[in-house]
């Protein structure tokens, strides 16, 4: 079966190849910027520019797979409130491109979502809360869902939570930049107050191969387990055997942010638990994290 992975080196996109590599699909992966890494005998590399739509046509015309797995995206919150424009091509209509695409040529879209299409005033959010993002980056990426709604019938969005790890093309992000600093014996500051679902890329990949196989439809909430973003850096610490007291909270109200963000955006999973997704601990998947990603942190820092 030939798979079409958008952002395959980013965070989610770069662990999706890997792991459908070594299960032997037949893969298609895109990338903006970032040249990926050699190595993969079944994967063909493909550099676009989603904003151009006539591109993405063309893309999806010329390779025909079967299905697609939607994983680019402009994820800055603070970069989409400034570059609106950008941001309202890249995560809304590259994706409605890309789906009028694949209603034409594939079977199944698996579209990545975001939690931060809440508002954050209640937290574990389920899939039939009403959507009230509250930054611009959770408003063209809600923008992406309805285009897949309504363009597609076999599709399946689905709404996660800060993505961590590490890959050749993917963001610092909090919890990369957090092992960095703890590497570096240097303070970090989290907030305590704030909670979050964050969700190990490697985890959240494969169970996306496992939805390959189950091929749900709908809106799905697949993230980690509810947790403050003091207590996630902590965690960190913990697993890298740090100064915890490295880690000083500092409250919500306490950082300026360019963008709004939702206090509780935190997800609830129990639809994936149904479906018989997994959802490792937490302290697991941090283990993992800290083992597989620091050497990655110290070549950047």
């Amino acid at each position: 079966m030939r798979i079409l992975v958008t952002g395959g080196t980013g965070l989610l996109g770069w662990n999706l190849v890997q792991i459908l590599s070594a299960k032997g699909y037949d893969i298609v992966a895109t990338y903006h910027i970032t040249q990926p890494q050699k190595g993969f005998s079944n994967v063909e590399w493909i550099q676009i520019d989603l904003t151009r739509y006539e591109d993405v046509f063309s893309l999806v015309a010329k390779t025909k797979p079967a299905v697609v797995i939607h994983t680019a995206a402009y994820t800055d919150v603070d970069g989409c409130e400034i570059h609106r424009n950008l941001a309202y091509r890249v995560n809304y209509e590259a994706t409605k491109a890309l789906a009028k695409a694949c209603k034409e040529f594939c079977k199944y879209f698996i579209y990545v979502s975001t939690d931060y299409v809440f508002d954050g005033a209640k937290g574990l959010y389920r899939e039939d809360d009403l959507p009230n993002p509250i930054n611009y980056y959770g408003l063209t990426k809600l923008l992406g869902e309805v285009a897949v709604e309504s363009l597609l019938e076999n599709y399946l969005i689905i709404r996660t939570s800060n993505i961590y790890g590490c890959s050749p093309g993917g963001k610092k992000g909090f919890a990369l930049t957090t092992l960095e600093k703890l590497l570096l014996r240097n303070e970090v500051k989290a907030i305590y107050n704030q909670y979050l679902s964050p969700t190990y890329a490697s985890d959240l990949a494969n169970n996306i191969v496992e939805i390959l196989r189950l091929r749900p439809r709908g809106v799905i909430h697949l993230a980690g387990e509810r947790i403050s973003r003091y207590d996630f850096a902590l965690e960190i610490a913990k697993a890298l055997g740090a100064k915890e007291d490295l880690v000083k909270p500092v409250s919500f109200e306490e950082i300026v942010f360019k963008a709004r963000r939702p206090r509780d955006s935190s997800l609830d999973t129990s639809k994936a638990r149904s479906l018989g997704l997994s959802i490792r601990s937490f302290k697991e998947s941090i283990r993992e994290f800290v083992e597989r990603c620091s050497s990655y942190a110290i070549q950047r820092i």
